[in-house]
């Protein structure tokens, strides 16, 4: 019994794999169609980069910086969507729902950890849903002032509006943001969130030196892509994104805008640090009874 059903897998065995080279020899080859596909030369067919924010935010600037160069080297299109709303929300949720195939990515930074955090029923899993494909930079936050009422604002490029109108006298940015309106005197910046000074604002005090080590709070950006991605898609684009960002135009450009790249990190070096985050803002979260209006 056992030799014939043997038997029996050997012959059909054999018939399959006569059928598909008889469809080899007549030019369509069905049989090795999704194997071929799976072994394609990456990319074959533009990108695009979901960004959860307005245009002109830090996390928007990280993905048009390297998108670009990106675009360059693999001499096809990088496109930058920004799907702003609902505190990220939207955009967000299209991260984690895009099929997992290397041609949809999101650059995120901090709030898609917090957006999630302070939803009972967010429409994304912060890190369950993604894979991380590179750490791109840092950032720090800079304390511009006067205290007012809360206003809720759907976008933080609002508040920026405001803040420059003067009409918001109160308010955290990130360095790229509010850079030049410091520089040119339109924003008054009283501290940088880190441990250290700012190179790009050096007469400008960490909150450290204020007495107020606790509020430390530097952001990061970096490329993510749909849990489900290949492994090695990922690996591929982390080692060309770390690729562009050495070029020194780049560097430059970061260095103008108060960034610090980050070349060493790995996908899993990535997530790590995301997962950390995570922890860090739910306990936070948590401890202070923080809930969305």
């Amino acid at each position: 019994m056992i030799a014939a059903r043997f038997l029996r897998f050997m012959a059909t065995g054999a018939l399959r794999l006569t059928l598909c080279a008889l469809a080899a020899v007549a030019g369509t080859a069905p049989c090795f169609a999704k194997q071929s596909e799976a072994l394609a030369a990456y990319p074959v067919r533009p990108i695009r980069i979901i960004v959860a924010n307005s245009p002109g935010t830090a996390t928007d600037f990280f993905a048009r910086a390297v998108g670009e160069e990106l675009g360059a080297f693999y001499r096809q299109h990088v496109v930058i969507e920004n799907r702003s709303g609902a505190g990220g929300l939207i955009g967000n949720a299209l991260v984690s729902r895009a099929n997992a195939d290397g041609y949809t990515l999101g650059m995120v930074g901090v709030t898609r950890i917090i957006t999630e955090l302070m939803r009972e029923q967010p429409p994304y899993r912060a890190l369950a849903d993604i894979v991380g494909v590179a750490h791109v930079a840092s950032i720090t936050n800079v304390l511009a002032v006067t205290p007012s009422m809360h206003v809720p604002f759907r976008n933080v490029s609002d508040t920026y509006v405001e803040m420059v109108l003067g009409r918001v006298h109160y308010a955290v940015y990130t360095l790229p943001a509010v850079l030049a309106p410091v520089r040119e005197g339109r924003l008054r910046a009283l501290a940088v969130m880190t441990p250290q000074r700012s190179p790009a604002l050096p007469d400008v005090p960490a909150i450290a030196e204020l007495g107020l080590p606790e509020a430390q709070f530097d952001s990061w950006s970096g490329l993510v892509a749909p849990r489900g991605t290949p492994r090695r898609i990922v690996e591929q684009l982390h080692g060309d994104v770390v690729r562009v960002q050495r070029k020194p135009a780049l560097r430059e450009l970061f260095a103008r805008q108060g960034a610090e790249s980050t070349l060493e990190n790995t996908p899993d070096g990535f997530m790590r640090l995301m997962h950390s985050e995570y922890l860090r803002y739910q306990a936070l979260i948590r401890e202070g009874g923080i809930k969305p209006e």
